[in-house]
């Protein structure tokens, strides 16, 4: 186990969907990544909480997504952590519960430009290598000031979690966004 390199797909998961899982399932198998961890986020302090499902339902969630693949788990440790979330503390925590680990870190595309406003965000970008992703609609960033930033390939999915619960309110199918397990959930 030591020496690993683990990605780390930061999220609301508002509801997980099969977006999140391709593109997890991606980085843990087609890269140098030992596995992947998605990282439930309490509260992201660049969005509003009141429009989030409680934070044990969504890590219930992502649990059910994630069984069965030994190289993606849920991980929670956000939850024991100050509100809101800042990427550096959750970082910090980590290193010290897994001091035997690398962590990566898994970024869209979109969010790349604001991150120099993120806590301790020369920090963050000194310590530790980041991964990024293509999303739909941005263009490929100007990496010069950020040399452990890689772009890296992926599948360009245009599925939101925001378009699910749009679909959940209007009553509108949600069959095939989601994993049958979640969707189950969603649905009670």
């Amino acid at each position: 186990m030591s020496g690993r390199r683990i990605g780390l797909l930061f999220g609301s998961f508002n509801p997980i969907h099969i977006g999140h899982l391709i593109l997890a399932e991606h980085f843990a198998t087609r890269t140098d990544l030992a596995e992947v961890w998605l990282v439930v986020t309490p509260h992201n302090p660049f969005k509003q909480a009141a429009d989030l499902l409680p934070d044990t339902q969504r890590l219930h969630m992502v649990e059910l997504a994630l069984a069965g693949n030994p190289r993606l788990r849920a991980e929670s440790i956000e939850f024991g952590l100050p509100r809101p979330s800042y990427t550096i503390a959750t970082l910090d925590a980590l290193r010290q519960q897994h001091p035997q680990h690398d962590f990566v870190l898994l970024m869209g595309s979109d969010n790349l430009p604001g991150l120099p406003r993120w806590q301790e965000a020369q920090r963050l970008l000194a310590e530790v290598d980041i991964y990024v992703y293509p999303r739909p609609g941005t263009q490929a960033p100007d990496l010069s000031a950020f040399p452990r930033v890689q772009i890296m390939t992926a599948p360009l999915l245009d599925i939101s979690a925001t378009y699910i619960r749009e679909s959940l309110r209007a009553g509108k199918s949600i069959r095939y966004l989601v994993p049958a397990a979640v969707e189950a959930v969603l649905l009670k």
